[in-house]
């Protein structure tokens, strides 16, 4: 089959996130400038629709997309979303700012972009309409960060968790990536199954400790299998990992030849994934997004040790070890 000029087209808001230690007292975020960054540096021609507020469409990041030939067209906001993030042990206490605006639906796009093999709609802050689902075009796979819909934001306060629900976006998805802490520990398995269309395939990022892939039958309930984390050599900061996540196995799903020889082994597109998520903990800021052959060699020094799939049930919690 021949590959189509534009492989991928995310679209979400970029946020600044509060750092001490950067002269602008602030990085750029958001799963869109993640995600795109890290289909690109697995090698898929990667387009993406950035919104930014004036400050984040002059950040120095986005040389970065566009250093790995990413095509990007930004979406000038008033106020894009801010955020505040502090690490604790219990984990992320996320304070909003400023809670930003939609991105809203283009007049026009590119054939090319319209016709990509797959989009990736990657809220942060609620920001990508359900209208959105619409765009992509008939047959091309469609993966949602689902935890940016899934945060109550007012802006000067904690982001609070709102429960799973409805959305345009999830009934449109073929790949839908959530994180343990971004619902309720409660929420079983089969809770988050019922939002999702047949044939979908959702991930339960877990941090350190893995994950689960559920996988949603005509039934709505097929199976959930357990995914091993991957070593890391030292965890500075999680901001990206599971956006990295998400968009490696996208990757793997549009151009499985980035597996490598391991492309015929059950779960590769998750060991893929994980190394990358790992790899992205050990350094902050956008660029600690690694190119795949920093993946391989990764993955090549931390070979999977067969623990990467063990069944769990459908009615587990969230919360629980499954």
């Amino acid at each position: 089959m021949v590959r189509s000029i534009i492989d991928v087209v995310h679209v979400g808001s970029a946020s600044r996130d509060i750092a001490l230690d950067d002269p602008r007292g602030w990085r750029l975020g958001g799963g869109v400038t993640y995600s795109a960054l890290t289909t690109a540096r697995l090698g898929l021609r990667t387009a993406a629709i950035i919104g930014v507020d004036a400050e984040a469409a002059r950040a120095s990041e986005l040389d970065l997309l566009r250093d790995a030939s990413v095509q990007i067209r930004l979406v000038e906001l008033a106020a894009g979303p801010i955020f505040e993030n502090v690490e604790t042990p219990a984990g992320r206490v996320q304070t909003a700012l400023a809670v930003g605006e939609p991105v809203p639906m283009p007049d026009h796009l590119p054939s090319v972009w319209r016709d990509a093999a797959a989009w990736s709609l990657v809220p942060v802050a609620d920001e990508v309409p359900g209208a959105w689902a619409g765009v992509p075009a008939p047959g091309a796979l469609l993966s949602v960060g689902w935890q940016g819909l899934l945060r109550r934001l007012v802006a000067g306060d904690r982001v609070r968790r709102r429960p799973p629900g409805p959305s345009l976006l999830l009934a449109r998805a073929d790949i839908v990536g959530v994180g343990r802490l971004d619902v309720d520990p409660a929420t079983s398995f089969r809770d988050l199954a019922r939002w999702l269309r047949p044939a979908a395939r959702l991930c339960v990022t877990d941090g350190p400790a893995g994950g689960v892939l559920v996988t949603i039958g005509a039934d709505r309930v097929a199976g959930a299998v357990r995914y091993a984390p991957a070593p890391t050599d030292g965890d500075l900061d999680p901001t990206g990992a599971g956006d990295v996540f998400l968009a490696a196995v996208l990757a793997a799903a549009v151009h499985p030849a980035i597996l490598g020889p391991a492309r015929d082994r059950i779960g590769s597109d998750l060991r893929l994934a994980a190394v990358a998520g790992s790899l992205t903990v050990e350094r902050a800021g956008l660029d600690a997004v690694p190119w795949l052959d920093a993946i391989r060699a990764r993955a090549s020094r931390d070979p999977d040790d067969g623990r990467m799939v063990v069944q769990v049930s459908m009615g587990s919690k969230v919360g629980s070890a499954g």
